[in-house]
């Protein structure tokens, strides 16, 4: 098998069983069943992900990658923080409605599942990608003085647990509207909770 098809094949059985554990949790989904959906016997599987644990935390290399080069193309655009801010609630409704397996799985499997990746994903080393960029992104507007200087962590988990809040009402078909139709209000809520003020 060539270098390109086998690269082809470890694609697959990733997006595989990132269906997988989005729908029913880590410790639900079998290798067995994750070789099945590829379409492989068990036995080969292996010589792609020696254990569910090292597939688990490729998955997670592989949606932070994604995501940071989402916000990458963002914060390279020439706009403010509350446009910046938009684009990033935007992207994030979308990727939930047209891969909702990728939110899924960072809701459900990484952030439920801790002690699966407190080897070799301690802290955020998993996810540097997504937030090396969420990092470029507040930086910027404290310099450009949109942004208040505060904690990182603060402002993470106050950006991310807007939209993820809303991901997962939106999930649980809990929100009486399309999600995309939150986008400016949940915008201008983070706008309102991070912007710097006199």
């Amino acid at each position: 098998m060539s270098r390109s098809s086998k690269q082809e094949r470890k694609i697959t059985i990733m997006t595989k069983a990132l269906e997988l554990f989005s729908k029913e949790g880590f410790y639900q989904t079998t290798m067995p069943a994750i070789a099945l959906k590829a379409g492989m016997s068990v036995g080969n599987f292996y010589n792609y992900f020696a254990s569910k644990e090292t597939l688990a935390k490729e998955l997670i290399i592989y949606i932070a990658e994604l995501l940071g080069g989402e916000i990458r193309l963002i914060n390279e655009t020439p706009t403010g923080v509350a446009e910046k801010i938009r684009a990033i609630v935007r992207m994030y409704f979308r990727m939930a409605q047209e891969r909702p397996e990728i939110i899924e799985y960072f809701l459900r499997v990484y952030l439920s599942n801790r002690e699966v990746f407190k080897e070799g994903c301690e802290g955020m080393i998993c996810v540097t990608p997504f937030a090396t960029e969420m990092m470029i992104f507040f930086e910027e507007g404290v310099r450009s003085k949109e942004l208040r200087d505060q904690d990182f962590f603060s402002a993470f988990g106050l950006f991310m647990g807007y939209l993820g809040g809303m991901v997962f009402l939106n999930g649980e078909k809990i929100l009486p509207k399309a999600i995309n139709e939150y986008e400016e209000s949940i915008s201008e809520n983070i706008y309102q909770a991070l912007c710097y003020r006199e």
